[in-house]
């Protein structure tokens, strides 16, 4: 009998959010730490890795699409192991596993430290990779954390990140204990569990010294963060202490539910100096009887004494929020309710959904479902509503200079560089431009950009001394 083909490099499909993403960072962290290597070919790997997305019908299908694609490499490599990571592994492996026999293994979402055993990976090696961050003897922690879904990652758990990111994740819990009625997030991911202050401190010291400029703050529920462990006020904490990290020079909180947005928190970001005057906070809707059937925990006098709140102690806040049309029972009346509450707040960005009907959610049992062509006019309602506010925020920022963190040659043209301010999250919402660029301007840069002209989601400038 042959010996098995000795696994040496991993290619690697990462799909969904950024909680996602960092998931995947931490699997390609363990991978490297026992002596595998990336490769960008999927032709090329002995082990061929998909993490997972299945928030939404559509995020399945591309996940399903994602699996089919490299199980057909793995038939022109019959010794390569395909392993399908994540949601739609925690949500479907049976099924998968009796449709989709190419795939070796279905590793969960809180079990990807289980990724080298079934592997049979053998210990880790002792040199670490360019751009893995480790502190740790051992790719994954064993013992009482070990095992789905108690399971989260610390500071010591070896982390791929790739060369020369300036930009980057922090994720402080996992799971969510909020159970909104669309939402499949706690089945898939189990309650909240939150790291400590000390723990995420650390890592974003790591994270820094690798070359981070901007650490965006992630969880299911970031409002949340630290109550399942007694301290209701732990994010505020947390942001304070960020703002002490050398190097540190943005801080940005995303995924912030408006329940338990505490004055503490809201005052801990306008007084610390590198957390961005930005905040992404789902609001889902402004009706009080569509909020009730969502199972959200804030009414909407609630929600808009919180935006009062945030607008004045940082004027300038850019605010993004996720709305979600068509729920179950969505009224006329109720749709009116949120275009009028778009118009009335002028969010800088929206994310506007048309819900899915997700099996084993409370809300796919309800009774009165709205008609698929209803949630895709009333999502484009709300996002024409968005677009011209959009337009003429950014309008209205033509004239003043702005910090700008620099990516590098712009996506759209190599004519121009391309960066964002600090109410521009990255991936998620506009860019600005640069045009004029001094030839000492580098990838990763902060540097202060005057802005001349204005689109939709879009400004151009150009860099002031």
């Amino acid at each position: 009998m042959n010996a098995p083909t000795p696994l040496r490099t991993v290619h690697v499909v990462s799909l969904g959010c950024p909680k996602n993403r960092v998931d995947t960072e931490l699997m390609v962290g363990g991978l490297l730490a026992a002596g595998l290597s990336m490769v960008a070919s999927a032709e090329e790997a002995d082990v061929l890795l998909v993490n997972t997305c299945a928030f939404i019908e559509d995020s399945k299908v591309e996940s399903v699409d994602a699996i089919l694609e490299l199980a057909e490499v793995k038939v022109r490599r019959p010794n390569a192991r395909l392993v399908v990571a994540g949601c739609l592994s925690q949500r479907h492996a049976p099924e998968l596993r009796a449709e989709m026999p190419e795939v070796d293994f279905f590793i969960g979402t809180g079990e990807y430290q289980r990724l080298l055993e079934v592997l049979e990976l053998d210990a880790p090696l002792l040199a670490q990779p360019p751009g893995l961050l480790t502190g740790a003897a051992h790719p994954f922690a064993t013992g009482s954390r070990k095992g789905r879904p108690e399971y989260i990652a610390d500071h010591l758990e070896p982390r791929w990140i790739a060369p020369d990111t300036f930009s980057t994740y922090l994720k402080v819990a996992e799971g969510c204990s909020q159970g909104c009625s669309f939402c499949i997030i706690p089945k898939l991911r189990g309650v909240q569990r939150s790291r400590t202050i000390e723990d995420c401190v650390a890592e974003a010291r790591r994270l820094v010294a690798h070359g981070a400029l901007e650490i965006c703050l992630i969880a299911q529920d970031l409002t949340h963060y630290g109550e399942d462990i007694g301290d209701p006020n732990a994010l505020a904490k947390l942001v304070r202490a960020l703002g002490k990290v050398d190097g540190l020079a943005w801080v940005r909180l995303m995924y912030a539910y408006p329940h338990n947005f505490t004055p503490e928190l809201v005052a801990a970001m306008a007084e610390t100096e590198n957390c961005c005057n930005y905040l992404d906070m789902p609001l889902q809707h402004a009706s009080d009887r569509v909020l009730k059937r969502m199972n959200r925990r804030t009414s909407r006098d609630e929600m808009e004494r919180l935006l009062t709140d945030l607008r004045v102690a940082m004027p300038d806040i850019a605010l993004r929020t996720t709305l979600l049309v068509g729920h179950p029972g969505e009224s006329d009346e109720d749709f009116e309710q949120l275009r009028e509450f778009v118009e009335r707040w002028r969010f800088d960005h929206v994310g506007a959904f048309a819900y899915s009907q997700e099996e084993g959610t409370a809300s796919a049992r309800f009774p009165d479902q709205i008609p698929t062509a209803v949630k895709r006019f009333r999502r484009s309602q709300i996002l024409g509503v968005q677009q011209a506010i959009a337009r003429e925020k950014n309008a209205a920022r033509v004239g003043k200079t702005l910090e700008v963190i620099v990516h590098g040659l712009s996506e759209e043209t190599d004519l121009l560089l391309e960066g964002r301010h600090r109410g521009q999250a990255p991936d998620i919402d506009g860019v600005v431009y640069i045009n004029d660029a001094p030839d000492d301007i580098g990838r990763g840069q902060l540097r202060m950009v005057e802005i001349t002209e204005s689109h939709d989601y879009d400004v151009v400038g150009h860099v002031v001394a």
